[in-house]
């Protein structure tokens, strides 16, 4: 994805050849978890009444960015591995096959979901700030039209950085990597990096300033979070005015500050490497594992929900309730009658746009 990790021939072929079939199966084993995990995610936002929030806007936009990771950029890294090891020569090199279309699609694809995960984040820290900093004035100034256009500002700008690169220097190009097994930006085997080079630092920059004023926001929230805690065990009581806070608002910021974490500590390899690649470190090895390090985080968000949001367990328990299952065969039903009501997706989206007094 960022950076020229290609080691020409790749790995010997022969005795590499078990280990090679272990990453496979790895990532085989990732696409079945961040495919199941987020349309668990989706489905829960968007049919469970208490996500109808801008919260549960932006996770779900977080879920749909994993997801696509899933099934696009992780698949067609197992297709290039299961070609290479089925024709017995090991994964495919970096020529050739290596500059195919593909790579210009899956590339850029993974970056861009990369921007629109950490920017999600930052937004998801914002709104919690609100809540928790200004609960009376969440509603008026957290409103869902509001969110739906800043997430599709978060897309817009995501995707149009992760070209960049492609339009900042025309020997920049997207290859397949056998050493990252992933589409990586990379100057023509030819060609040294010159200094043109130096825009792949764009990411890693974006990316950690987005993270920089994520924790920030998150450290000033859980500090406020501290200090009303610390009032309401000294009265014995609910703190009295406005700054009422539940334990629902104080659960979310938690989360958000879970998927701060783990997201920052999958991120922070690959930034070492494209740091490291900028300054003409050829790190074969260290390049796989930092891509699926960060690549796994696509797989995370649903196990950090499970564990610290009551209201996703709950909606994941109605969700295969017994009154659910029914309900959706009665409206399967009635939709064979002739009653096509709108689906979960669409009701939604009407919601999004519809105007609103909070």
């Amino acid at each position: 994805m960022w950076a020229n990790a290609s080691c020409p021939g790749g790995p010997a072929p022969g005795p590499r050849l078990p280990a090679e079939a272990c990453k496979l199966a790895l990532m085989v084993l990732l696409i079945v978890a961040i495919t199941l995990g987020n349309v668990l995610s989706l489905l829960v936002f968007l049919r469970a009444p208490q996500f109808r929030t801008s919260q549960g806007y932006l996770k779900t936009s977080l879920a749909l960015a994993d997801l696509t990771v899933g099934l696009v950029v992780v698949p067609y890294s197992v297709y290039r591995e299961a070609s290479g090891l089925a024709a017995s020569q090991g994964p495919v090199g970096a020529s050739g096959l290596g500059q195919s279309l593909p790579c210009f699609i899956t590339g850029p694809i993974f970056a861009g979901c990369t921007f629109v995960s950490i920017s999600t984040i930052f937004l998801l820290s914002v709104e919690r700030s609100v809540a928790v900093l200004k609960p009376l004035h969440k509603k008026a100034v957290v409103t869902k039209r509001r969110t739906v256009w800043l997430i599709l500002l978060s897309w817009s700008m995501s995707f149009s950085l992760a070209v960049v690169p492609l339009f900042s220097s025309p020997d920049i190009t997207l290859r397949y990597s056998p050493c990252s097994k992933m589409c990586n930006y990379a100057f023509p085997e030819a060609r040294l990096p010159g200094s043109s080079w130096n825009v792949m630092l764009l990411f890693p920059a974006f990316d950690f300033s987005l993270l920089g004023g994520t924790f920030a926001i998150n450290f000033i929230t859980f500090a406020a979070i501290r200090h009303y805690c610390k009032a309401r065990r000294q009265l014995g009581s609910e703190v009295q005015g406005g700054n009422r806070l539940s334990f629902s608002d104080i659960t979310a910021a938690k989360t958000i500050g879970i998927l701060t974490f783990a997201f920052s500590a999958s991120f922070s390899p690959i930034a070492v490497f494209v740091v490291g690649s900028v300054l003409g470190y050829q790190w074969c090895q260290f390049s796989f594992y930092a891509f699926w390090i960060l690549t796994s985080n696509s797989c995370w968000n649903v196990a950090i929900y499970s564990a610290w949001d009551p209201k996703f367990r709950q909606g994941v328990k109605d969700l295969f309730s017994k009154r659910m299952l029914k309900a959706a065969s009665q409206r399967a039903s009635s939709a064979a009658e002739g009653d096509f009501s709108s689906p979960a997706c669409v009701a939604v989206l009407k919601e999004m746009f519809r105007p609103e007094n909070a």
